[in-house]
């Protein structure tokens, strides 16, 4: 069975100079404790479903990035004990870090600063609803890092909050006095980053799907796009399925 290394901050194994750690925030995708806010109009099983739809879409793009690019992907998984509800989701080159802390800014900041301590030169924080990010962006955001100056990576979402932040330093005070799942986001977040003198280098925007808005927008974008059928895949071939149900 495949297993995966599970980094540990307080024993740091040797990692490969000048790498940026790709690093989606994840919980364990299990009916009733993932994407509660679709239901309905899913079931508790068919949201859990889509969501390892956007984890396997999501972690496919950028372990096509990795190969070709000083970067490494990993999970930043909860809770601790789940580490086989991966085994069939991620792919065989990612590792697994588990989540610390209480709110969403502390867990957000405690990933940062436990990839830095296990040696990455730049992290980047990437949410797991936002299927359809191309694999190009994750590529910009490597590139934006490769910098000795101290910058952050900001990829806006339409909702005014971000699908992922890159930063070259655990800067805290990114994630304090935030109002998080609010469309402020974006904005304390900047206001955060103009307190630190910080430049910001921006992604093209994308959008999350953690509402039955999003979802309906992710059925209508899929359904039209005949063309970039090699975006999010398995989130693709789902929702088809939930189409032919009626669910949409």
């Amino acid at each position: 069975m495949k297993t995966f290394r599970v980094l540990d901050p307080t024993r740091p194994a040797p990692i490969r100079p000048g790498l940026c750690a790709l690093a989606v925030m994840t919980k364990a995708p299990q009916a009733g404790q993932v994407k509660t806010r679709l239901i309905p109009p899913l079931t508790p099983d068919e949201a859990a479903e889509l969501n390892k739809c956007f984890l396997r879409d999501t972690t496919a793009a950028i372990s096509g990035v990795t190969i070709h690019n000083d970067a490494s992907g990993i999970a930043v998984y909860t809770p601790s004990g789940a580490e086989s509800t991966y085994v069939d989701i991620l792919p065989g080159d990612f590792s697994l870090l588990p989540q610390r802390g209480v709110g969403f800014g502390e867990r957000l900041c405690s990933a940062a600063e436990d990839l830095f301590r296990c040696g990455f030169d730049s992290v980047c924080l990437i949410d797991s609803d936002s299927p359809t990010v191309p694999p190009e962006n994750f590529s910009k955001a490597i590139e934006f890092l490769k910098t000795r100056s101290d910058r952050i990576v900001l990829g806006p979402c339409d909702d005014g909050g971000y699908y992922l932040i890159g930063v070259k330093k655990p800067h805290r005070e990114l994630f304090e006095r935030i109002d998080w799942s609010t469309e402020r986001v974006f904005d304390q977040t900047m206001r955060r980053a103009r307190e630190l003198g910080l430049e910001v280098k921006f992604l093209p925007s994308g959008y999350d799907i953690d509402d039955a808005a999003g979802l309906h927008r992710l059925s209508n974008e899929l359904q039209r796009d005949s063309v970039h059928t090699e975006i999010a895949p398995h989130t693709r071939k789902f929702m088809r399925q939930l189409i032919v149900q009626k669910k949409l």
